[in-house]
């Protein structure tokens, strides 16, 4: 018998992030095959409106408001979803922010918002959906990487630092998830055409850009192929891929020079400093 596979007739389906960008798209994709779609995101975020979108489909999509860094919440979230909404048979830990670091205007509050979000908050989840699951005996987890997790770009000191951390972390607990019969995934998407991305100065120059409604298709065909990573689009994945395998000098002249980044002003992402960034 081969690793389970999340099925919407097992149990409902556990988003983090869901209210904007890729989990938004994927959340209503999900819901069209039939999943009951419970979304966690910020209080304040937009998520009646992701529900009411959700009344001519195949599922349906429930609001269960709550912030990834709060670990107590988090898992009272969960006991919630499962009491409500039936077993969490496929977890997808989405929500993510991005802060752009200045080497010369190194902030720790910068690292540590982007690591309290992108790294702790999907452990605040993960730790209590895998628990329940291995007491069920089966169950299916995903977790939201990025092509950034491969090597270093302009801007991404914290945001690929987590996305890296993310990748390790499922590769590592792949080899134990799968003698209990929970499938983990980790997605590492190319550049999407969200809210996150139109924080990055190089936005403009970015290869392949997609918009979230492709990368949330692309990342629900995944999910359903199984395997262990889903990376797109391809064209790019596979060059970042082989770029990676380049030696240090080589890959840095090469992004230097497709970025433009040699020709910026050192004085990027000093606007708008304050005493905090100091820290």
């Amino acid at each position: 018998m081969g690793l389970y596979r999340a099925n919407p007739k097992d149990g409902a389906v556990w988003i983090t992030g869901g209210s904007s960008g890729i989990g938004r798209a994927l959340t209503k994709e999900l819901a069209r095959a039939g999943y009951t779609v419970a979304v966690t995101a910020r209080e304040g975020d937009e998520i009646d409106a992701l529900v009411a979108e959700a009344e001519n489909l195949a599922g349906r999509i429930l609001p269960y408001p709550c912030d990834v860094t709060d670990e107590a919440g988090l898992d009272a979230t969960l006991a919630a979803i499962e009491n409500e909404a039936g077993p969490v048979v496929l977890a997808i830990f989405n929500a993510g922010t991005y802060v752009p670091v200045a080497g010369e205007n190194l902030s720790v509050r910068k690292f540590r918002r982007t690591f309290d979000v992108n790294l702790q908050g999907v452990v605040n989840g993960l730790v209590p959906a895998t628990r329940r699951m291995q007491k069920r005996g089966f169950g299916h987890i995903v977790l939201l990487g990025s092509i950034s997790a491969w090597f270093g770009w302009p801007t991404t000191a914290a945001y690929g630092a987590s996305k890296a951390a993310i990748n390790v972390m499922a590769q590592a607990l792949k080899y134990d998830l799968d003698k209990v019969n929970i499938r983990i995934q980790v997605a590492n998407p190319g550049f999407v055409n969200t809210p996150l991305l139109q924080l990055q100065q190089t936005a403009s120059m970015l290869p392949a850009l997609m918009e979230p409604e492709d990368a949330a298709r692309r990342m629900f065909r995944g999910i359903e192929r199984g395997g262990f990573e889903i990376a797109f689009p391809r064209r790019l994945a596979w060059g970042l891929k082989l770029a990676s395998m380049m030696p240090q000098p080589l890959r840095h002249w090469l992004i230097a020079t497709l970025t433009g980044w040699r020709s910026r002003p050192l004085s990027f992402g000093r606007m708008g400093r304050s005493k905090a960034d100091k820290t």
